[in-house]
């Protein structure tokens, strides 16, 4: 076969390939939610607003401004908001949380199937950090103003290493990351198995000469 056919098939067969892989872009400058769409369809996404009816109140949201209930064994919260609660996400691959943790809590571990997640310390000081496929664990103390990148669909972890509560937003990169949680795999909450989750981030914590390591709270439920 001639050397240039073989190499003209091979650049469209590359070229199509790209294009098969490629992300979808956008039809339309926005898409906010139509959460009053009634129609028995079924999409990868959520239907969109009629673009004449598309107002700035769509891409405001105020969900985060609140914090969440830490009254829980755990002493943390977490406030996923997509594109159902929030209608300007929708089509832009994008969803945002707010996680509030109080002094000796913990964020479990915890993972995205769909999102790699930006995590920003607006208060406090938390050691953060995630474990990849080969097991090696990533963890770094972050303080006010530090960002932090959990990998998409990796376990990954956050705890209050401060004497105050800390306060973390994020960005996650899809409109439905999904939520895995290990204390949502349990049939009933393991007690022994979380603290013992615990002692292990205190080891670590001590390693970083983190001042902070009581964890009382965890040791009497």
């Amino acid at each position: 076969m001639n050397s240039s056919l073989v190499f003209c098939i091979f650049c469209f067969t590359t070229l199509c390939l790209k294009i098969c892989l490629a992300d979808p872009d956008n039809l339309r400058d926005a898409c906010p939610t139509d959460p009053t769409g009634k129609d028995t369809i079924f999409i990868n996404g959520l239907p969109c607003k009629n673009p004449a009816t598309i107002a700035a109140s769509d891409f405001k949201t105020s969900k985060l401004r609140n914090a969440g209930d830490t009254d829980n064994f755990f002493r943390s919260s977490m406030n996923l908001v997509t594109a159902f609660d929030f209608p300007g996400l929708n089509t832009l691959g994008l969803s945002v949380a707010r996680t509030d943790i109080d002094v000796d809590g913990i964020m479990i571990p915890h993972s995205h199937p769909r999102a790699s997640e930006i995590l920003f310390v607006f208060k406090g000081v938390v050691l953060a950090g995630f474990i990849d496929t080969n097991s090696k664990l990533f963890q770094k103390v972050l303080k006010a103003g530090d960002v932090f990148v959990f990998p998409k669909g990796l376990l990954h972890f956050s705890f209050n290493s401060g004497f105050d509560s800390a306060i973390l937003f994020s960005v996650l990169s899809s409109q439905n990351p999904g939520v895995v949680s290990i204390s949502d795999a349990m049939f009933e909450p393991d007690f022994n198995v979380i603290n013992k989750l615990v002692r292990k981030f205190i080891s670590a914590s001590a390693d970083n000469h983190i001042p902070n390591v009581t964890f009382q709270s965890f040791n009497n439920p």
